[in-house]
């Protein structure tokens, strides 16, 4: 007996895509998937597979559907809108872990010992101008700050090299901010400055400096410039530089990333890097919870790429390799 309130009979009204076409999920899964599932010259292996492209192809293949009925059965199917994530760090060294290590023993030594030790690296380079930056900051409705259409750089602008300095003992950072080039000088010149502006006044008694650094970049491991540039810094301040570098493709774990610049890139996030000027305020006048503070300068110096470093420099500087990967952990002494 049908209910008094139903309209239809149980069971009446349009069956579902499922039960018409059977065939159809396995289709548009083969389709969303083709190199794990489905025909490796699947017309769409190469393409955006969006719902409309995927209501085509499969309309072509005897299934006719709308793109907004593809985009139900996938939503159903636990299928979603996603893009790229990274986690992938290529090959790792096999002593990649044991390297960290290293390094967390060396920081803890020079801690516990009030020696200081930072965390040293290079930020991307940012168009100076009234470019597009990402993030959202709050505006009064309707008036968004004006920016370019277009990337193109402005020569009588150009771009910010900047090189960062995170003092891991008192949760400080320095930021060098260069008209020229990013090189091996530029890096050990933006330690020098921190140590001149911030470090000799914290660490008054220090006789050892630790820098943790990236293998690559301008503070790679294999760079010579890098390396007779650092004597200059010990030679100069007269202590003692004891460096380790992280292991191939593990920048991400370097403190200063997640510590410094971060906090830095969200510091400024909506706001347009108009001129040096104001990209050295917005990172001097970032602050978190835990209390980081930052200072910031213009370097105008300028920094010729290219430099070829002699042999008799290389012979000439005070190094030490350490026993453990001597390539990645050494020590420069000053000369004097």
């Amino acid at each position: 007996m049908i209910e008094a309130n139903r309209i239809r009979r149980p069971g009446g009204g349009r069956k579902s895509l499922r039960e018409t076409d059977p065939g159809l999920l396995a289709v548009l899964e083969s389709l969303i998937e083709p190199a794990t599932r489905g025909d490796p010259e699947s017309p769409l292996r190469w393409t955006c597979k969006s719902t409309r492209r995927l209501a085509d192809e499969l309309t072509k293949q005897d299934h006719p559907v709308s793109a907004r009925t593809v985009a139900k059965l996938l939503w159903d199917e636990e299928y979603s809108l996603q893009a790229n994530r990274k986690t992938r760090e290529g090959s790792s060294h096999p002593d990649r872990n044991a390297q960290f290590e290293y390094i967390n023993a060396s920081v803890q030594r020079f801690l516990k010992r009030g020696q200081p030790a930072v965390s040293v690296d290079a930020k991307k380079k940012e168009n100076v101008g009234d470019f597009k930056n990402g993030g959202h900051e709050w505006f009064p409705k309707g008036t968004p700050e004006e920016v370019r259409v277009y990337d193109f750089l402005i020569k009588s602008l150009g771009k910010a090299a900047l090189y960062g300095v995170y003092d891991l003992f008192r949760n400080e950072g320095w930021v060098s901010v260069g008209i020229d080039h990013d090189t091996a000088q530029f890096a050990v010149n933006s330690i020098r400055r921190w140590w001149n502006e911030m470090g000799q006044e914290r660490f008054p008694r220090a006789r050892e400096l630790l820098i943790t650094a990236d293998g690559g970049g301008s503070n790679s491991a294999r760079s010579r410039l890098w390396k007779v540039s650092l004597q200059d810094l010990a030679d100069d301040l007269g202590i003692k530089l004891f460096v380790c570098h992280f292991p191939p493709g593990t920048s991400k774990w370097n403190k200063i990333e997640h510590r410094l610049f971060s906090f830095i890139t969200k510091n400024w996030r909506a706001r347009p890097l108009v001129s040096l000027e104001v990209i050295v305020n917005l990172i001097a006048n970032t602050t978190t919870r835990t209390g980081l503070t930052v200072k910031a300068a213009i370097d105008t110096n300028r920094y010729p790429i290219k430099i070829k470093v002699t042999e008799e420099q290389i012979r000439a500087l005070n190094l030490k390799r350490h026993e453990f990967h001597g390539e990645w952990n050494y020590t420069l002494s000053p000369r004097k």
